[in-house]
């Protein structure tokens, strides 16, 4: 029984010697229990410090250790796609370097697929402690707004840390798009999932790289991929306003009917053209998106691009 430890890294020289200790204590443990392999994975997404040279060391004096090192910056999809690729296991797990996801759950997630029907063991938190209050309401708000726009089951909290059976790591695989966006991704493919909660945990070493404007963005690319709601919000907010329009005229008609027409009213007016106009931007705006998701998705560019494994090193 073959367990891949699969870990997307940018920028985390400070973490992972703690993470590498940690995890090699958790598969000891395993290995005794569970008579368990491993194989970890650190996909290096063109970091700018010395992760990839701290890869290349812990492969040096442990063979369990592989890495993959992208051409530049592709973002934390692209490592995690990269990984799930490389990934030899029977069971596949995704974590982060910075031991928020903590690896002694990894027994009790493989527990859950050797002695229960599930074919996953995913990780939830159940607080957002050591977070700023703003970005946690808008993290709650997005997991409201896309679990009821969509199909897809986003769990609020969810983290990207679980552990997958082979057949749903290839379910995941055989989904060619572009912009991706994992979260989705695993509850679109389906397959009996078993949460487990856990109390948020702090960076052991390290900053955070995502800020808000990133997880802004991101939640846009999860809308945008796994529903075309906003798409019909666009829509209907044209027909009201088409409603609108003509009620106003009737308005206007029958006024000036019954009291002449006045010339006042130019405040008004421009308020209504700028409101108007405020919608039609909006969505046209919304429209691009899609569009240029489409666009992105029709060049068929590679998700990322390899610079080196350890198979380079060995060569």
């Amino acid at each position: 029984m073959l367990l891949s430890i699969v870990v997307p890294c940018y920028n985390e020289q400070e973490a992972l010697p703690y993470f590498y200790k940690e995890i090699c204590r958790v598969a000891e443990e395993m290995k005794a229990s569970h008579g368990a392999d491993f194989e970890f994975i650190f996909v290096d997404d063109g970091s700018k410090d010395n992760t990839l040279a701290i890869a290349r060391q812990l492969h040096g004096q442990d063979a369990r250790v592989r890495y993959i090192s992208f051409s530049r910056n592709f973002g934390k999809e692209a490592g995690i796609l990269a990984g799930l690729e490389a990934a030899k296991g029977d069971y596949v797990a995704m974590m982060d370097a910075d031991l928020q996801d903590p690896p002694a759950l990894l027994p009790q997630m493989l527990d859950a697929l050797l002695n229960e029907d599930y074919d996953c063991a995913a990780t939830r938190r159940t607080d957002r402690k050591g977070e700023p209050p703003i970005r946690s309401f808008f993290a709650r708000m997005f997991y409201k707004i896309i679990n009821k726009m969509s199909d897809a089951d986003i769990v609020d909290g969810a983290r990207d840390y679980r552990l997958m059976r082979r057949r749903m790591v290839d379910a995941i695989l055989a989904l060619p798009e572009y912009n991706r966006f994992s979260k989705g991704i695993f509850g679109w493919v389906g397959f009996k999932t078993k949460w487990l909660e856990y109390v948020n945990v702090e960076r052991v070493a390290g900053e955070t790289k995502w800020s808000f404007w990133k997880l802004f963005l991101y939640s846009l690319e999860g809308i945008v991929a796994f529903t075309t709601a906003p798409l019909a919000l666009a829509s209907l907010m044209g027909i009201a306003f088409c409603a609108l329009a003509f009620v106003m005229i009737v308005f206007i008609i029958v006024r000036t009917l019954l009291f002449g027409d006045p010339t006042s009213g130019w405040p008004s007016l421009v308020c209504i053209i700028f409101l108007c106009s405020g919608v039609q931007l909006f969505c046209m705006g919304v429209l691009g998106q899609y569009l240029a998701k489409t666009y992105m998705e029709v060049k068929r560019r590679p998700v990322y691009i390899v610079r080196e494994t350890e198979a380079d090193a060995e060569a």
